[in-house]
């Protein structure tokens, strides 16, 4: 008979060698209930073995690897919806925004106020359905298409947003080190966040909590170069200090909202 160790050890396996699955793949797999499945992986998470989805589980994070795009964009749904609730709150009237490439920044976008009164600019062409949906202006900034994130880079990017000035950016990240670097997994990105911070009156960065203590292969700034910060749970103690200069709004999930 399989213990649990030997059944979770046999669901780490699966998650590495598939890439992610999910829940009712593994019971399948496994042959066992969807609700044994869910326990074993809420201990390898806390094990640090697994990483958890929306419906599933995929490996976790290395600081070369990057997973793929639609295993990304299914993790934590909710609370990256939470989180473009609030962060919305931000654009005024008026305002001329920038949304980097990025699998929160789409909720994000799926929220912003479709009054027709704001200009949005970014280098995401999948973004695109969702700021053109009235009336607004909205701008691609052109580049060479990075399957891997679904975002446009390079010269023609960077010469794009060097040549103009935001009233806000809303910012994605990989990584956030424990000395508040924030990471991303390539330096064809990490450059266009360093210039959309630079040249941003006020950058957000909009991450679930659990990117804080992960790191990416390049660094494109710090916590301290940014205004605010709004994730899904409350930011683990040992970062806290980096806000002293930095607003921070945490917390804005209610996981009992999602029973």
């Amino acid at each position: 008979m399989t213990t649990p160790e030997q059944r979770r050890r046999s669901i780490t396996e699966l998650v590495t060698k598939h890439g992610g699955l999910s829940v009712e793949e593994l019971a399948t797999h496994l042959e066992v209930s969807a609700s044994t499945v869910r326990r074993d992986l809420t201990d390898l998470v806390d094990r640090n073995l697994v990483e958890r989805t929306h419906g599933g589980a995929v490996p976790v994070t290395n600081v070369g690897v990057e997973r793929p795009f639609n295993r990304r964009f299914v993790q934590h749904l909710e609370r990256k919806q939470a989180i473009a609730e609030r962060a919305v709150q931000e654009i005024s009237e008026g305002h001329v925004v920038y949304f980097d490439a990025g699998t929160t920044t789409m909720q994000v976008a799926k929220e912003t106020p479709d009054d027709g009164s704001t200009i949005v600019v970014t280098n995401s062409p999948l973004l695109l359905p969702q700021l053109s949906r009235e009336d607004g202006t909205v701008k691609l900034t052109g580049g060479e298409y990075r399957n891997e994130t679904k975002a446009l880079v390079g010269p023609t990017t960077e010469d794009y947003i060097r040549n103009s000035t935001f009233d806000l950016a809303f910012i994605g990240v990989n990584g956030i080190e424990p000395d508040g670097s924030l990471s991303a997994p390539n330096e064809s990105e990490a450059k266009i966040k360093e210039l959309a911070v630079d040249h941003s009156t006020r950058t957000i960065v909009v991450t679930v909590v659990q990117k804080f203590g992960e790191q990416s292969f390049r660094r494109f700034g710090s916590i301290e170069d940014i205004d605010l910060l709004i994730t899904d749970e409350r930011v683990p103690d040992e970062y806290r200090d980096l806000f002293e200069d930095t607003e921070l709004v945490e917390s804005v999930f209610d996981p009992h909202a999602h029973d």
